[in-house]
């Protein structure tokens, strides 16, 4: 696939959970970073498993701003995987997209919004889009499953290419309801 192809091509069989990391692959990441998250845990399965990926577990998300920095110092193309939940540990963070114009990519999986069951989801949730907007960041949104690689696809040439800084969100009812169990 060619870095301007925003259709991808996909196996019929494949999840749209299948499709997140083949679609990075096919854009020539070459480095995940990631909190662990139930929404990316096949991409993150995926990138572990995957000889020709780095996976990089990170113990907070904004240390992903930073490692996606790092890898594009170091010649490779990275993107930050996280929940929504995470986007305003990175806040601060995201400035250094701004100062050093680094390609930033990060897809993040939505809480907060459609069945959702815990409240403490909500506010960031809903904040998130405005988040990122505010420090520069394009959001881009995957409503369906659909959607969610051809999404992720205009995302990584308009970050890689056009060296706009960009975030998909998948939203929650793409990723299906959490269940509250004892």
């Amino acid at each position: 696939m060619s870095d301007h192809d925003i259709s991808p091509s996909l196996a019929p069989e494949e999840t749209w959970q299948d499709q997140v990391l083949n679609v990075l692959k096919d854009h020539g990441v070459s480095l995940i970073s990631y909190v662990p998250d139930a929404g990316h845990a096949a991409a993150i399965r995926g990138a572990i498993a995957d000889p020709d990926i780095e996976a990089v577990s990170l113990t907070t998300e904004e240390e992903g701003i930073a490692v996606n920095a790092g890898a594009w110092l170091g010649g490779r193309r990275a993107a930050l995987l996280m929940q929504s939940s995470g986007v305003g540990n990175c806040i601060n963070m995201l400035s250094l997209i701004q100062i050093c114009r680094f390609p930033f990519l990060t897809i993040v999986t939505m809480r907060g919004e459609w069945n959702e069951f815990n409240p403490w989801q909500v506010p960031m949730g809903a904040s998130t889009p405005a988040a990122f907007e505010l420090m520069g960041v394009r959001v881009l949104r995957a409503d369906s499953a659909d959607d969610v690689a051809p999404t992720i696809a205009s995302a990584a040439n308009l970050a890689f290419l056009a060296s706009i800084p960009c975030a998909v969100l998948i939203s929650q009812r793409v990723i299906g309801s959490k269940v509250w169990t004892k």
